[in-house]
């Protein structure tokens, strides 16, 4: 099997600038909301941190290195790092004087097949993909919980979290955790603080080429897709707008599917039954 597999993951992370443009004239109500976009500096994240903007909110974003030229205020840290996530938590609320919502968008993986990854290999993709968010979303808490109004916590999940994940077994696994962890976090956290997941599909990047190859491959995985296309980075960050907002006030521990309507079985692809056809 891992012959036929293509040598970069067909999985989801965030990796190139995206910006809102043609999203939906419309108002969530976010004007001077304080939110913390984990990896908001690029690819999904960036497309996120670019539909808060533009809603009105003050975007915070952070990743493990410095970021020149971002319009948004940054915060080098390494999410793996407990004690770093707390100083930047607390740096953002001496400053802003609370934290409104927090996305957990930071993540990602190389492709390895499993046989072949190490135990250190996998215990980083898992604390990258779960144990950081859940670092991030323990401190933002602590804040929230002590907030008249509360806050919202938007974790970004995968459907590789839900279906087989070859070549991405570690992150898969730290999805279908962080999934799992957004239920219990609702339960745990409510009333104050609400907290929900985006399970997101395939989506379009300046480096697409890498996971879905050139563009005839594009269009043709994007034939797959019951939409016709596959997601932009701001197509995420709608979804991520909207839980965050008012307009999602009893919405809670849920997960919200940005993924075009799935992905269909493969054998519908290829089965001679003339009852699917």
């Amino acid at each position: 099997m891992g012959d036929d597999l293509p040598k970069q993951a067909l999985a989801w992370y965030a990796s190139t600038v995206t910006h809102a443009d043609g999203g939906p004239a419309f108002s969530f109500g976010l004007t001077g909301r304080v939110v913390l976009v984990t990896g908001g500096v690029r690819g999904v994240g960036a497309g996120i941190s670019s539909v808060f903007a533009e809603q009105g909110a003050t975007v915070v974003t952070c990743a493990r290195r410095d970021v020149e030229g971002l319009p948004y205020e940054f915060h080098p840290c390494d999410i793996r790092d407990d004690d770093a996530v707390k100083a930047m938590i607390d740096a953002i609320v001496d400053k802003h004087g609370r934290l409104d919502s927090v996305v957990n968008n930071a993540g990602g993986s190389p492709f390895v097949l499993t046989a072949e990854s190490s135990a250190k290999f996998n215990r980083k993709i898992i604390e990258l993909n779960l144990l950081g968010a859940l670092s991030v979303s323990q401190h933002a808490n602590d804040v929230m919980q002590n907030q008249p109004s509360g806050g919202s916590i938007v974790n970004i999940c995968s459907l590789s979290g839900r279906r087989p994940s070859p070549g991405t077994g570690a992150y898969g696994a730290a999805k279908a955790g962080l999934e799992s962890l957004t239920q219990t976090l609702g339960v745990e956290w409510g009333p104050k603080v609400r907290v929900n997941a985006c399970v997101v599909g395939m989506v379009e990047t300046e480096q697409s080429e890498l996971f879905y190859g050139d563009a005839d491959s594009i269009a043709a995985i994007s034939k797959n897709v019951p939409l016709g296309r596959l997601a932009t980075p701001a197509d995420v960050g709608w979804a991520v707008a909207f839980l965050a907002s008012d307009a999602a006030s009893y919405i809670s521990g849920a997960s919200l599917e940005v993924h075009g309507g799935g992905e269909p079985p493969h054998y519908l692809a290829t089965t001679n039954a003339t009852s699917v056809k």
